[in-house]
């Protein structure tokens, strides 16, 4: 299953794409998997993803559009969110420091904590591309195939 959504770089549609992303992946994968678990874990990963680019990539340009698509093949799940900003240099990424109290930074440790595969590149047609990949594990918790 392929599938994409564009929105407003706008918070206000940030429950619109939830239920686009959940809606569309319980259509597919049923009561194959542990939804009480695993919406928590992706509505997080979601949030901060779209939330950053709404924030930081399209500050104060609600017009320009975010896109994000959604693959699911045999439980394996693609999630990219496309935008039009100036990037984020990651050589420049340090990882926080809870001791430090550092404010911000931790969104990139979220991402690469819930997902299997996080991918962040450049400038690609003049836009910026956020990869997320990760396996939807069956109730018992083995893995489809």
């Amino acid at each position: 299953m392929k599938t994409e959504l564009q929105v407003p770089s706008d918070l206000r549609f940030l429950t619109i794409v939830e239920n686009w992303m959940l809606g569309s992946l319980q259509a597919v994968m049923g009561d194959r998997v542990d939804w009480q678990r695993q919406s928590t874990r992706l509505r997080l990963v979601l949030v901060e993803a779209y939330s950053n680019v709404v924030r930081h990539a399209h500050r104060d340009q609600p017009n320009l559009p975010v896109l994000i698509r959604l693959e699911l093949r045999d439980g394996d799940l693609a999630l990219e969110i496309w935008d039009q900003g100036s990037g984020f240099d990651l050589s420049n990424y340090l990882e926080p420091n809870p001791e430090a109290q550092q404010e911000g930074g931790y969104g990139w440790l979220i991402l690469n904590r819930l997902m299997d595969r996080v991918e962040y590149q450049l400038q690609i047609d003049g836009q910026n591309c956020l990869k997320l990949e990760t396996s939807l594990p069956e109730p018992d918790g083995s893995t489809q195939s």
